[in-house]
């Protein structure tokens, strides 16, 4: 295992929140759950059970029309209370009732377990751990077949108020091995653990001994899996590169053992509109009011899937997403004046000036004015050369919220991605 120790460029954002709940991370069921499309994401199914299906946690809901092989599961042992589709059968949400009687789901592991390659990627598509590998460039789920250039584990996350991964795969230390080991059987590139400070978090022979480990700093943006792709292993349409939260990685080394997907995830649930900020573990897709119940202030509020600086206003606790963040908002004031109004409708209207601030926001690992140019410029091939490729929007949130620019730059970027997947046919 060789370690490679990273600069700590970034900025110590401050976003208030309540202060922690005594006691540590317990378990939380909410009492619905749900599994949506993630942002521009599009999937198209073919149902598997019927509406009014009592389901085992874990159980096969739905596949994909246009990739059978990979499914969609129940998120917890519940009811399908509702199934709703758009046109062309694209998923809108399935809605589960809690029906904790309706018990789990063992799926057949011998295969995987023994190490073959096949299997282990059958595995990862029939339980829908496949959904949460994100490959880049372009941040979609993996094409069925794709073989990576190399795999990043993310045991690290510096975004303000996320959960400490330490305290997530604590005692958890030989499943992740384990999910490693099949992780890398992949690939034939690298595979790179990135966490932070103290010990290392998997041992030396993991992924047969071609785990590499990345030292991440303490300031964000030093934790995103988008910088450390770009310094150690960049992305292109060519050579695609993998992204996976380390909890997941343990999820499958349990997965290979006991055959039952794990239910729970862990989730911190902070910001200002909240007497107390918790760190809990529920399942996915939960009700993000459940997550928050009792513990929200009088008053308007929002809650968001993700942190302060990335999240989305939502119902359900998105795909990937292992923070809830509820915020006060203001009752709407007078209307602005046509001016006002005329100017947030400019190109530009508010433009983007090169601070020190800024070039901290991408970590001081890319060239800060030349990619914020070139992404203004729609100059696609320049964006390449710098690096963009290995980015999403995730990646540029702290450089949209130190420049407060409007277009935000996490939306430039996502259109040259969508740009340049569309010329290379994908």
């Amino acid at each position: 295992m060789m370690p490679f120790i990273t600069r700590n460029a970034g900025l110590d954002i401050a976003i208030p929140t309540a202060p922690p709940a005594p006691g540590v991370r317990r378990d939380l069921l909410t009492d619905e759950a749900a599994l949506v499309p993630q942002r521009a994401e599009r999937l198209r199914l073919d149902m598997l059970a019927a509406e009014g299906a009592l389901l085992p946690q874990g159980a096969p809901v739905a596949r994909l029309r246009d990739h059978p092989e990979v499914v969609l599961t129940a998120p917890m042992a519940a009811r399908l209370a509702r199934v709703r589709l758009g046109p062309g059968r694209q998923l809108v949400e399935l809605l589960f009732f809690h029906e904790p009687q309706a018990g789990r789901h063992v799926f057949d592991t011998a295969a995987a377990r023994s190490g073959e390659t096949a299997a282990i990627r059958a595995l990862l598509q029939g339980t829908g751990l496949w959904r949460l590998i994100r490959s880049r460039p372009f941040g979609q789920m993996p094409r069925v077949a794709e073989q990576p250039a190399a795999v990043f584990v993310m045991a690290s996350d510096t975004r303000p108020h996320a959960p400490d991964p330490r305290v997530i795969l604590e005692g958890r230390g030989a499943a992740l091995d384990r999910g490693l080991a099949a992780l890398g059987r992949l690939t034939e590139g690298p595979v790179f653990l990135c966490q932070g400070r103290g010990a290392a978090l998997a041992g030396p022979g993991a992924a047969e001994g071609r785990l590499q480990l990345l030292r991440c700093g303490t300031l964000h943006p030093q934790g995103l899996a988008g910088f450390r792709i770009h310094h150690h292993h960049p992305a292109t349409p060519g050579a695609p590169v993998w992204e996976i939260h380390a909890e997941d990685v343990a999820d499958l080394g349990d997965l290979l053992i006991t055959g039952h997907l794990p239910g729970l995830r862990t989730v911190s649930v902070a910001g200002d509109a909240l007497s107390e900020s918790r760190l809990l573990r529920c399942q996915p897709g939960a009700n993000l009011r459940g997550l928050c119940q009792g513990a929200t202030v009088p008053g308007w509020h929002q809650v968001l899937s993700g942190s302060a600086l990335d999240g989305a206003e939502a119902t359900w606790l998105g795909l990937r997403d292992r923070q809830v963040t509820v915020r006060d908002t203001p009752r709407a004031g007078p209307r602005a004046h046509w001016f006002a109004r005329a100017l947030s409708r400019a190109a530009r209207p508010l433009p983007i000036i090169p601070t020190a601030a800024l070039d901290q926001a991408l970590g001081s690992l890319l060239p800060a004015m030349a990619l914020v140019r070139a992404l203004s410029a729609g100059d696609d091939e320049t964006f390449s050369r710098l690096g963009g490729l290995s980015l999403l929007e995730e990646d540029l949130a702290l450089a949209d919220y130190v420049t407060g620019a409007s277009p935000r730059l996490s939306g430039l970027l996502r259109a040259a991605l969508d740009r340049i997947a569309a010329e290379e046919g994908l």
